[in-house]
């Protein structure tokens, strides 16, 4: 018997589980995203959360380059497709012609190993994303992929800002919109005025991101010892995931899990989460840990990867991730971190593209990424910017 709460989704009649699996960060064979998935283990957790309650499952076609539709495919055999609400996306961002819509579907649902998806989201939408939308006919496409029995919903995941979230909302009668939001991010992308607004419209809203690339997992100094005197004791995961579950619009919040442990810790979690749960204490402490992080954090990155695979060899969110726990450490740590970075590749020769490995020095400012990122970061820019602080040790203040 699970315990999970589950909630009201949007306008479709059905109950989500408030924690969904997100399967962009599913475990892999090295530490790399890119890396190949290891797919006994994915099945194993897939498998698990789905047993403690987990009903809402989230893929995409880009996803670990496509292992993870695959992976999903097999955790779903035995009779778990039945259980769940599976939701992959149209690679928007590879579709030249009306056509290239349905090829790619067939490849997903064969992929999937299943004959429809309950929801099929236009996959990051943006004001460049929505022009094409418009000019390859898209949502034509997917009435009538859901006419055939192909998808159930439809749907859209969304990252610019709020004034083209609302050009989107205006176009269809949407069923599922998937946004970026935590307690950092509430006035950036969608923002708390655009998820509202989806609520208010009966569209079933779906949180991605909720720890920020894993950032409010690992909180700086000053934020834990908020935490420490707090009267209930939370996890910093947990702080998080109850800020998003607390609030009336938010129907599920997604999870990247790459371990039991943290699909049994996210379970954990959602057991306790309700909303109007949080008191004006507990809005408080969240308030001061996002200040807190808002001044630590250098770089906005989300370790998303949809900058990689660099062409020239760059790890481009490992090179971010570094500079920011730079900023956010002090003595022998911030030394061990400095280390970290000299750890990765400056050397041509020696860089695997297949796993990109290389430190900042190595990009060309070819700018293939910048339109890539839904943080809209200049990645060369900032690249330079990490390379001087780290590898030449400049100050900081020098930058930011």
């Amino acid at each position: 018997m699970n315990l999970l709460k589950y909630r009201k989704f949007g306008s479709i009649n059905f109950e989500v589980s408030a924690l969904g699996f997100g399967a962009m960060r599913l475990p892999t064979r090295r530490k790399s995203m890119l890396s190949r998935v290891n797919t006994k283990e994915a099945i194993k957790i897939i498998r698990s959360g789905i047993n403690q309650g987990i009903n809402y499952i989230d893929t995409a076609w880009p996803y670990h380059l496509g292992g993870s539709e695959k992976v999903i495919g097999e955790a779903l055999k035995d009779g778990y497709r039945e259980k769940v609400f599976l939701v992959t996306k149209s690679p928007v961002f590879i579709l030249r012609k009306s056509e290239d819509f349905d090829k790619y579907l067939k490849q997903q649902l064969e992929r999937l190993q299943v004959d429809y998806v309950d929801g099929y989201l236009l996959h990051g939408l943006s004001r460049g994303r929505l022009k094409k939308v418009k000019e390859l006919d898209l949502i034509n496409k997917m009435i009538e992929a859901k006419e055939k029995g192909l998808i159930k919903y439809i749907g859209f995941s969304f990252h610019d800002t709020l004034p083209v979230f609302k050009e989107i909302l205006e176009l269809y009668n949407w069923d599922i919109c998937q946004i970026q939001y935590n307690y950092m991010d509430t006035g950036l992308q969608a923002t708390t005025e655009g998820l509202k607004l989806a609520h208010e419209k009966g569209i079933a809203t779906v949180i991605m991101e909720p720890l920020k690339g894993g950032q409010l997992a690992n909180p700086p100094e000053e934020a834990l010892e908020i935490m420490k005197k707090t009267k209930i004791k939370r996890t910093p995961v947990d702080w998080a995931l109850q800020f998003l579950w607390n609030l009336p619009e938010v129907d599920t919040v997604i999870s990247g899990m790459g371990s039991q442990q943290m699909v049994d810790e996210n379970c954990q979690s959602a057991e306790k989460s309700g909303i109007n749960s949080l008191n004006e204490d507990d809005i408080s402490i969240i308030n001061q840990l996002a200040e807190i992080y808002r001044k630590k954090i250098l770089v906005p990155c989300t370790a998303c990867q949809y900058c990689m695979p660099c062409p020239y060899g760059v790890d481009i969110p490992d090179n971010f991730a570094i500079l920011n726990n730079y900023n956010q450490d002090k003595g022998i740590r911030k030394w061990l971190t400095r280390r970290k970075y000299k750890t990765l590749e400056s050397r041509r020769n020696r860089i695997n593209l297949e796993n990109p490995n290389g430190n900042a020095t190595l990009c060309a400012k070819c700018n293939e990424c910048i339109e890539k990122c839904p943080q809209e970061i200049q990645i060369p820019d900032e690249l330079e910017k990490v390379h001087a602080i780290l590898g030449e040790k400049k100050n900081v203040s020098d930058y930011y």
